[in-house]
């Protein structure tokens, strides 16, 4: 049988002692507002579209403003100031779609020397992969739940 080991509360002490203490309410301070400026830029570039483009609607004008988020996302990822962002924002800068357009650029940039086939193109969706995959099967299985219990979401427009 074996012998159970009773931990080492001395060691223990030592160990909290030395550990370097989380800052939790600052790297949330910092996510919040790093999420919140992108936020704004894009309801800035969206506001400035309606101005721009009247004859657009909302859809339009919503679908325009996320490809520029996502361009300048990408701009600023092959330009290494996304990184920069992300050290500092953490979440807050993953969590809009500028993250994704960071997830997909960021490995690109990586194996860029490789050539554009076997570098850029073979290793761009290594990170943004998987979430597309969750993202379709989470939509398909969303789907089919929806189509079985047609009230369970209420009026779909």
């Amino acid at each position: 049988m074996m012998k159970e080991r009773k931990p080492n509360k001395e060691y223990i002490k030592i160990v909290n002692e030395n550990m370097p203490k989380t800052r939790h309410f600052g790297t949330m301070l910092k996510a919040f507002l790093v999420g919140g400026l992108i936020c704004v830029i894009g309801q800035g570039i969206g506001d400035i579209l309606k101005l721009i483009i009247p004859s657009y609607d909302e859809i339009q004008i919503k679908t325009l403003a996320t490809v520029i988020l996502v361009f300048i996302a990408a701009a600023l990822t092959g330009l290494g100031v996304y990184d920069k962002i992300g050290l500092y924002g953490g979440a807050g800068s993953l969590v809009p779609i500028t993250g994704f357009a960071n997830s997909v650029v960021s490995p690109a940039m990586e194996h860029k020397r490789e050539g554009v086939i076997l570098g850029l193109c073979s290793n761009m969706f290594k990170m943004a992969g998987p979430v597309i995959v969750f993202g379709v099967v989470v939509s398909v299985v969303v789907g089919i739940v929806a189509l079985i219990f047609p009230n369970l979401f209420g009026k779909v427009q």
